[in-house]
């Protein structure tokens, strides 16, 4: 895409690291940090972020794993999953978060971005981007089958953003039991949505993998294209 490139960001750590930065066609607008999969910033992430540019957003993609190697690309063969898990397996989460919070306030200070900034994450990046809005770093946050979030339920009183949730209802890796704790813990909040799936597995927005499934990914994204109009 014409208007996308690579930049560098500052880490609260020391270094600098790497992002996908997917301009709108025209003019300004508000902004997204997409959050990647366990597969890096590769093909898919990078038209995901294009996707999002469309509609009027200004997109940045860190790439988490630059400390491990920098810009992975991984595939969703066998070999992918396999690299992917290494790489997700020594993941320090807490520096990761960090590192977003520091992308989210790079995009803020870009002359591309206007307004509010949300948080999408797929797979990984779900959980990612529910552990980012606990730091009160975006002004909204998107959860794609976030596996593990589950996990993390008692950082849900810090969660002063609005949320939106996506789950498959046949996610083999996210079980029926850890949604319906996702849905209990924000039940009483009135900004954030628990949206399932019937029929479909983990990844169904992926159109790179085989349980792609294009009306529910369809649906996700008109919901959330939604849910941004709203609060960004």
């Amino acid at each position: 895409m014409n208007n996308a490139r690579w930049i560098e960001i500052d880490s609260p750590d020391g270094g600098t690291f790497g992002g996908y930065l997917s301009l709108p066609p025209v003019g300004t607008g508000p902004g997204i940090v997409l959050v990647q999969e366990i597969f890096g910033v590769n093909d898919h992430i990078r038209a995901v972020a294009d996707q999002f540019a469309m509609d009027g957003f200004t997109v940045l993609a860190p790439d988490l794993f630059w400390r491990q190697q920098p810009r992975v690309e991984l595939g969703y063969d066998d070999d992918g999953f396999s690299k992917g898990r290494v790489l997700k397996a020594g993941l320090d989460f807490g520096r990761a978060v960090r590192d977003l919070s520091a992308a989210t306030s790079a995009l803020r200070a870009l002359p591309g971005q206007s307004g509010k900034v949300a948080s999408i994450g797929y797979c990984m990046g779900g959980l990612l981007s529910y552990l980012l809005a606990a730091t009160g770093s975006v002004d909204a946050a998107v959860c794609y089958y976030g596996a593990g979030i589950d996990g993390y339920l008692a950082r849900a009183e810090q969660i002063r953003c609005p949320l939106l949730f996506h789950f498959g209802e046949q996610d083999r890796l996210i079980p029926a039991a850890a949604v319906k704790a996702v849905s209990k813990a924000f039940a009483a909040k009135a900004d954030a949505w628990v949206q399932t799936y019937p029929g479909v597995d983990h990844g169904f927005n992926c159109w790179a993998r085989a349980m792609y499934h294009q009306p529910s990914a369809a649906l996700a994204r008109g919901r959330t294209l939604e849910f941004l109009s709203i609060y960004l």
